[in-house]
């Protein structure tokens, strides 16, 4: 859906920077979600899925100024992903929240 916003984003300046913008943070989500599945410790886990959320704020504010801005070509399509992106972040705060709290008590049980 990122991929798609940007691509029918009007071809103006602002236009084409969001667009590179929302397609550099909206799969680098996603790249780095990968990479946290095979993180090499908790720690290293933690780290990885604390990117990811960084990647969804930047995407959510970044989808807020394209919104705001009115250089869409489907509001419906925008709102979606808004919300999706809202989603996400609080499904990846949780996970940060649950495998930071795991990893202290694998430390307290040493």
């Amino acid at each position: 859906m990122i991929i798609k916003i940007a691509n029918d984003l009007l071809n103006t300046k602002a236009g084409n920077h969001l667009a590179g913008q929302l397609i550099r943070s909206g799969t680098s989500a996603a790249l780095n979600y990968g990479e946290a599945q095979s993180g090499e410790s908790r720690k290293d886990f933690v780290h990885k899925i604390k990117i990811v959320l960084k990647e969804l704020r930047e995407t959510f504010i970044c989808l807020k100024i394209i919104y705001l801005a009115k250089i869409f070509s489907s509001e419906e399509r925008i709102k979606i992903a808004l919300k999706e992106n809202d989603e996400l972040i609080s499904i990846f705060v949780k996970s940060v929240e649950t495998a930071s709290k795991n990893q202290k008590s694998l430390l307290v049980d040493r």
